[in-house]
């Protein structure tokens, strides 16, 4: 596999849309790996701080809304 951005030797994928990226192109992001309700009641997250990133893509900073999902 190639490296989205140079073509040179893949050594990671994104975590955010699966592109492969080389070690000079990889970069990292924080990641939700899953939320839950706390005991105060509030939901929390658990999160990674250094998931790989490819840099090209672009996470939304808010949820989506999926009501057809409801």
């Amino acid at each position: 596999m190639n490296c989205w951005h140079c073509r040179r030797t893949a050594v990671a994928i994104c975590r955010f849309c699966g592109r492969a990226v080389c070690e000079d192109h990889a970069q990292t992001a924080p990641f939700v790996l899953d939320l839950y309700t706390g005991k105060a009641g509030t939901t929390r997250a658990l999160v990674v701080e250094d998931a790989i990133s490819c840099g090209a893509c672009a996470p939304r900073p808010s949820p989506v809304d999926l009501p057809e999902l409801d």
